[in-house]
This record gives structure tokens, C-alpha cells and sequence, in this order.
């Protein structure tokens, strides 16, 4: 177990067989890891208490049940507690558990989800109800200009606070333009492997120039696709400038999101 916490973020483990995505995910998100078995004779519990305000920042790695009994006791006042992530050890789904929007808990479950190919999982009212999700491709070095104007000419009149995410292939996911953009609209950046992709082919307009620089016949489409598994693609490839959108969009979301207006 780590003496001293060094950092903002905290990595629990329950069980020894999570020590190598734990590894992963500290050196990944730069965070403390905790191996509780390494000091027999104190009940996890009682450690992870003692430990629990010493980050800002938790990602627990376990079954919900087992982070419910961990948390007995601990939970106070959403303006003070930390942020708590809930991790399986499949590394399937990153869930926002505790403190989503005051400590930042939605973000740090797409940074999970994007550390280890995990699916983010928000529940937060404000995030649920939104029913777009932004799938893009662009050139290297374009700026957050060029994927401004293009992602309001692929939304014509629908309304940007209706996006919950945007969706782009790891080989973008430190694109400069693309990292302002999404924290000019506070909108989380959903990064999805290669692999992903290529084993979906939802590509409507094929590209060659894709194909020939990325591998995939396109980027956006499937993008939006995945990361909106109960969606439709209500705009297809939209290119502007070096930049391709695709919108995929909830509608059962949409209706309620109508309804509210």
C-alpha cells in the first residue's frame, strides 16, 4: 500500500487478481494505488476509511455492493465528499457513484473509460437527459475553430446543449483542437480504440482518404454509433474544413428532452 498519498486520485483494489489493471490505470491517470491485503490483520474496510479523505479523487475497483458497504458511513455532504468511481475488474463500465457533478465524478469516468476501453456510465439528471452524441474525425492540427464550425453546421438548428458527449478514435483522443473544443462546451470526450471501430462497420459515406491515413472507412459515423447504443444517426458525415461530424441521437431521451422545453 502506498505510504503517503502523493496525488489527487486514489486507485482501491479489493481483490489482488485487479493488481494489473491497477497498475495500469495509476500509471495511465497518474493516481496512488492501494492494495489493502498487503496489510493482513486490518479490516479493508477500517483501511479504506482511514484513507478516504485523503484524495479528492477515488476509483474503486469492485462490485457495487462491495463499495456500498465501503462507503457506510463515510458519505456526508455531496459539496465536500470526494469523487468516487466505480470500477468492475472486467474493466467493462466506469460509473459515476458518488459526487458526479460537485467533485467531478462524470469526468473522471470518461477518463477511466478511456484509460481502459470501459464504457462510462453517468446518471446524473442533467447528463441523462441529453440525447446527442457527437461522433468526430478530423485532420491532424486542426484547430477548435475549424471543429466549432463544423460540428454547428452538422447541428444546423438543433441546440448544442442537447450533445451529452463527443466520440473520436484513440488516434485523436490528444488532438489540441479537439481538447478545446470540448472543454469550450464542457462536454466529455469519449475515446474509442481502433479495434472498436474497425469491428463495426456503420460507415455510410466509406472514405479512401480513411481508409488510406486511419485504416477504417470512417471515423465519425461509427463513433456516434457506439457511444449512442440505443441511438439512430439522425445527421450522417458532415465535413467542413478538415473535420467530419456525425450525429447519432436517442430519441426516447429526445422526447423527454422535448418534453422539458
Amino acid at each position: 500500500m502506498s505510504q503517503l498519498p502523493t496525488h489527487t486520485l486514489g486507485i482501491w483494489l479489493v481483490r489482488g487478481a485487479a493488481e494489473p489493471l491497477g497498475q495500469h490505470l495509476a500509471q495511465q491517470l497518474d493516481a496512488s494505488l492501494y492494495r489493502p491485503w498487503l496489510t493482513p490483520g486490518v479490516a479493508q474496510t477500517d483501511q479504506f476509511a482511514a484513507q478516504f479523505g485523503a484524495h479528492a479523487q477515488w476509483v474503486f475497483v469492485g462490485a457495487t455492493g462491495i463499495a456500498l458497504r465501503f462507503l457506510q458511513g463515510l458519505v456526508h455532504d455531496k459539496h465536500s465528499d470526494p469523487a468516487l468511481v466505480l470500477l468492475d475488474e472486467a474493466a467493462r463500465f466506469a460509473v459515476a457513484l458518488l459526487g458526479g457533478h460537485e467533485a467531478g465524478a462524470n469526468r473522471l469516468s470518461y477518463r477511466v473509460a478511456n484509460a481502459c476501453g470501459a464504457v462510462p456510465v453517468v446518471t446524473t439528471a442533467t447528463e441523462a437527459t441529453k440525447p446527442l452524441v457527437l461522433g468526430i474525425g478530423c485532420r491532424k492540427n486542426v484547430s477548435a475553430q475549424q471543429i466549432e464550425a463544423a460540428v454547428m453546421l452538422a447541428l444546423h438548428e438543433r441546440a448544442i446543449e442537447q450533445v451529452r458527449e463527443v466520440a473520436t478514435v484513440d488516434l485523436k483522443a490528444n488532438e489540441p483542437g479537439l481538447l478545446a473544443f470540448c472543454a469550450a462546451h464542457d462536454l466529455p470526450l469519449r475515446v474509442l480504440s481502433h479495434e472498436s471501430l474497425a469491428a463495426r462497420g456503420w460507415t455510410a459515406q466509406p472514405s479512401a482518404w480513411v481508409r488510406e491515413q486511419v485504416g477504417l472507412d470512417g471515423v465519425c459515423e461509427p463513433c456516434a454509433l457506439i457511444a449512442s447504443p440505443r441511438g439512430r444517426l439522425v445527421v450522417p458525415k458532415t465535413t467542413h474544413d478538415g473535420v467530419a461530424v456525425a450525429i447519432a441521437a436517442d430519441e426516447w431521451i429526445q422526447q423527454q428532452w422535448l418534453a422539458q422545453q
